[in-house]
C-alpha cells in the first residue's frame, strides 16, 4: 500500500511526549518575538524522526507537501528528513526534481534544524553538477531562511573540494543583519578551512576587519589562541 501523509501523522502523534515538546519549545524560543514564535512542537527526538523517515520515505511529493505545510515543527521536519532521503538515493533527475520542490517550499523551511538537516543534500547536491545561480538569488533574498539555505548548501560542495561558492556567498551575507546567518556563515567558512586553512586566511585578511564578531569566532574557532587574538583584534 502506497504511505499517506496521513499515516505519517498517526504515527508521530503515537509517539509523542509533551515533555519532550515542553523542552524542546524553550530550546527553539518560541516565545513572542522570538525568531521560532509560534511554532509548535509535539515532542519527538531528531533519532527518532529519522526512523520514521526510514519507514515513510517513499511518500510522494505531494504528501511531502501535506507535511511540510503543517504547522506541527516535526511533520516539517519529517517531509524533510524524507526528501534527504529521497534526493540522496535518486538519480540526476530525481535528484533534481527533489530540489525544485525544495525550492517552491522554502516558506515552511523555517527554523535553523529545517536548513541544516536539509540543504547541504537536497540543494547541495543538486547543485553540484549545474549552475549555481539561484543559490546567489537566495543569498540575496529577504527571507532568512532562505540566506541561511544558500550558505549551508555550500557544504556539499566542501566534500568536494569546491570552494568558490562558499567564499562568494559569504562575501554576500557579511553585512547581514541576522546573527543566525552569522553563525552559520561563520561555521561554513571553517569547514572550507579544515580542507584548505590557507584559503579561510586569505578570505579573513580581506574581511576580519569587518565581519561580525559572531562570524568571525565560528571561523576561527580551530586557530591558536594566538591567532585568534591577532584576528579579533583586526579593525576597519
Amino acid at each position: 500500500m502506497t504511505p499517506t501523509a496521513s499515516q505519517a501523522r498517526a504515527a508521530l502523534r503515537s509517539i509523542a511526549s509533551p515533555a519532550v515538546a515542553a523542552v524542546t519549545a524553550r530550546f527553539f524560543k518560541t516565545g513572542p518575538g522570538d525568531y521560532a514564535a509560534g511554532d509548535t512542537f509535539i515532542g519527538i527526538t531528531v533519532p527518532t524522526l529519522r526512523q520514521v523517515a526510514r519507514e515513510y520515505e517513499d511518500l510522494a511529493l505531494p504528501q511531502l507537501a501535506s507535511l511540510l505545510k503543517s504547522k506541527i515543527h516535526e511533520e516539517r521536519h519529517l517531509a524533510l528528513l524524507i526528501l534527504v532521503r529521497q534526493s540522496a538515493r535518486g538519480t540526476t533527475q530525481t535528484t533534481r526534481t527533489a530540489c525544485d520542490f525544495y525550492l517552491r517550499h522554502t516558506r515552511h523551511i523555517d527554523n535553523w534544524d529545517l536548513v541544516d538537516c536539509s540543504a547541504p543534500t537536497v540543494v547541495g547536491g543538486s547543485f553540484l553538477a549545474r549552475s549555481r545561480q539561484p543559490l546567489q538569488t537566495l543569498a540575496r533574498s529577504a527571507w532568512l531562511w532562505d540566506r541561511r539555505i544558500a550558505i549551508v548548501a555550500t557544504q556539499h560542495f566542501i566534500r568536494h573540494n569546491d570552494y568558490a561558492d562558499t567564499l562568494a556567498i559569504s562575501q554576500l551575507l557579511l553585512h547581514d543583519p541576522a546573527d543566525l546567518i552569522h553563525k552559520a556563515t561563520g561555521w561554513t567558512l571553517r569547514e572550507v578551512g579544515k580542507k584548505d586553512p590557507s584559503l579561510l586566511r586569505a578570505f579573513l585578511d580581506r574581511h576580519a576587519a569587518t565581519m561580525p564578531r559572531t562570524m568571525l569566532r565560528s571561523c576561527i574557532e580551530r586557530f591558536s589562541p594566538a591567532e585568534r587574538k591577532n584576528y579579533l583584534a583586526r579593525k576597519c
